[in-house]
Order: C-alpha cells, then structure tokens, then sequence
C-alpha cells in the first residue's frame, strides 16, 4: 500500500485538527509536518510558514487562510509542481484567477465545498436545469451557524455558477429583493442567507415551475465529513500532473 505524505498548513485549526485524527487512524496517508502561526504539541513537526518545512511531501493541504495562497502556489512551484489541496475557503476572485493560472504548472485541486454529497446535489441540480430548462425559476438557500462571516457561502455560489452554465442566456444573482419593488426577472437565480445557531451547513436548491415544484437539498451534519473529503482528495492527487481539478473527479 503506498502511503501519502502531506504537509497540513492550519494543522491547529478545528479542522486540521479534525484531519490530524483522521490520519492517525489511517495507514494510506500520513502528515509529516504541518504549518500554523499558533504554538500547540502536536505528532509532527510545526513550522510558522511553509517555505520553512524541511520534510519531503507528496501533497499539501491547506485549511488556513486566503493571505497564504501566494506563499503555497510559490512553494509548489519550487518544489517541481508538489500538488496542492486547497480548502480554504473566501478567496476573492482575483486570488482565484491566480491559483487557476498557476494550474497550468503545477497541480491543484479546488472546491468551494469538499462534501462529496453537496459536489454529487450539483451534478443532480445541473441536470434538473438542463431538463427543465428556463421555464423554472431557480431559488438557492443556504443555511450555516451564526459565527460565519462571508455570505452568501462559497458553496451557495458554486451550486448557482453550475445552473448558470446550463441554462439558456445570461443569468443575474439576485442577493436582496426587499430593496427592489419590481417582479421578479425571468434571468434572475436568488440566492438567500440563513445565519443561526451552530448548522454546519444546509443547501436547497429550488426550481419552481407552474403548478409544480423541484428541489434538491443537503445537510451537513459534522465538519468531519469536508476533512475526510480533503484526505480522499489528497490521496487523489498524489503524483497527478499539473492541472485544475476538483470534487467532480472523486464523483
């Protein structure tokens, strides 16, 4: 059984400390170092930043934070195209564009959402879409505890990017209809923001037509499952060439 090295940067966040558990109980993957600014014990050695790492890798993971996106892109390169799984979540486009222009030397697996169930909500809603066509209105809710900053998610974006790629013509996000008194536009795909509590994450996806109504829904009951996505994806990832890739590859 080959055994993959990862370099887990966010190693002392809740979910590299999920990730920590789950390699230790695994015999396919194995952490040999990780990256994070806070000072805790941990099985493996720590490093403030990544370019300070001494250990060979074969994948890194990153669970941290947007602002280290350069430093990782440049230590992949350095490190002859190193794969790299991205987890972070709210890049701005611009930091976007730039992991997807590196993508074209080095190897790089995104996703807004490392849920298995919410990649496989969004090959099902593009087919509803396809199928149903723009004689349905698209409505998009999502739902996440009351300590989230960004909204809408990133995941909540990911589902209507998906729709907007398979319906007809130009489609606009709708974010705040109670500031607009006007009918609601046949282009528009809304998008709503539930915060509260402590949901790990809930997304609806709503196409209603007349006299009928379709949709297609996930709840994420644990975090555990977004870490346990991201170690199937690193273990995917070892020894893959450069390139985009993303959650639809383990579909």
């Amino acid at each position: 059984m080959t055994t993959t090295r990862i370099i887990l940067c966010g190693c002392h966040g809740h979910m590299g400390k999920v990730i920590t558990s789950i390699c230790e109980k695994r015999d396919d993957i194995k952490i040999v170092a990780g990256v994070d600014f806070q000072s805790a014990p941990a099985s493996y050695p720590v490093y403030k930043y990544v370019t300070e790492v001494k250990e060979d890798t074969d994948v890194v993971i990153d669970f941290s934070h947007p602002s280290a996106l350069p430093s990782l892109l440049q230590y992949s390169k350095s490190k002859c195209g190193v794969p790299l799984v991205l987890c972070t979540t709210g890049y701005s486009q611009s930091e976007v564009e730039s992991l997807k222009e590196a993508s074209k030397e080095i190897p790089v697996f995104y996703s807004r959402n490392m849920s298995l169930g919410i990649n496989l909500l969004i090959e099902l809603a593009k087919k509803a879409a396809a199928v149903l066509g723009d004689s349905f209105d698209v409505e998009i809710i999502e739902k996440h505890h009351n300590l989230k900053i960004d909204a809408p998610s990133g995941t909540a974006l990911m589902i209507a990017d998906a729709v907007a790629g398979v319906l007809p013509g130009d489609n606009t996000y709708m974010y705040d209809r109670h500031s607009q008194r006007k009918r609601r536009d046949k282009s528009e795909i809304g998008i709503h923001a539930v915060r509260g509590g402590t949901i790990v994450g809930e997304h609806e996806i709503i196409f209603a037509g007349n006299h009928e109504t379709v949709s297609i829904s996930h709840s994420a009951q644990s975090k555990d499952l977004f870490a346990n996505g991201a170690v199937n994806a690193a273990i995917y990832m070892n020894g893959k060439k450069a390139g985009l890739y993303d959650m639809s590859a383990l579909i």
